[in-house]
């Protein structure tokens, strides 16, 4: 290659690059659930090739915050916000660390409502997700944005109630696909770390139990497109978020935050991938 069409190449990935910086919302922060203030790192104005983009979402029908917090889901203050920030900030450093992707140090939350944001970010990751009250509306543009090619975690909610609201509401966005446990052998448990051991992980108010509601044992599970990528990866009964929230917390065992941060890098690597 001539060293006038390698410059050429170069420049036009640059500007592709910034295209795609120009459109995404700038980073602004939330007050949330449990934290309402939370101080940002000092290079969180770096741009990156990746950052955590956290799913709003108004309350659903079992929203344990109803009645806590008054006023607009969309600023904050809403179920949507659990262990946000700092689950968020946690495991942007822990992937920064353990692998090669020019990860942002801040997360972005993103709004399905707000026109072609989600196009901007390839993984999306929400909490809580049997309490959520996805909307119709919501869910044509979160099922557009997967069948492009986007990767939504689905995570923290636990027992057979809870389960079947996530249910219905995911069976809006794909009522004609199935829900199904990925096998061990499934690249997304590859990519990175082999993980054929996985085990339940608790939230931090769960620990002495061992699981929340009557949520006990862990599923993994995923929804599929026409080729075989998996589109939704679920991770139910277990709380990898908090996990995530209390890794550097010497009261939160490491194998558990250990196992759920695994399982994040995997999630990143194969969305980035597949």
């Amino acid at each position: 290659m001539s060293f006038r069409k390698a410059s050429w190449r170069a420049l036009s990935g640059l500007v592709l690059l910034g295209a795609a910086y120009a459109f995404q919302r700038p980073f602004h922060q939330f007050p949330g659930v449990e934290y309402r203030r939370f101080e940002v790192p000092p290079d969180w104005q770096e741009k990156g090739e990746w950052a955590f983009a956290r799913l709003m979402y108004p309350p659903g029908p079992l929203d344990g915050y109803r009645g806590r917090f008054d006023g607009d889901w969309r600023q904050g203050l809403s179920l949507w916000t659990q262990d946000y920030p700092r689950a968020d900030r946690h495991f942007s450093l822990a992937l920064r660390r353990l692998s090669r992707i020019h990860v942002r140090s801040v997360e972005q939350p993103v709004n399905l409502e707000d026109g072609d944001e989600v196009y901007n970010w390839p993984w999306l990751y929400a909490v809580q997700v049997g309490e959520w009250g996805l909307t119709q509306d919501e869910s044509v543009v979160l099922r557009d944005y997967l069948l492009r090619g986007g990767f939504f975690m689905a995570d923290d909610f636990h027992g057979t109630e809870e389960w079947a609201e996530f249910e219905r509401r995911i069976k809006q966005v794909f009522p004609d696909r199935p829900i199904v446990e990925i096998e061990d052998s499934d690249p997304i448990f590859h990519t990175v770390y082999d993980l054929n051991d996985r085990y339940q992980v608790p939230g931090a108010a769960h620990l002495s139990l061992g699981y929340k509601n009557d949520g006990i044992g862990a599923h993994w599970r995923g929804i599929y497109d026409d080729k075989g990528r998996i589109m939704v990866a679920i991770s139910f009964n277990s709380d990898l978020g908090d996990a995530w929230e209390w890794a550097d917390d010497p009261y939160y065992p490491e194998r558990f935050s250990g196992l759920a941060i695994r399982v994040g890098v995997n999630y990143v690597v194969y969305a980035m991938t597949h």
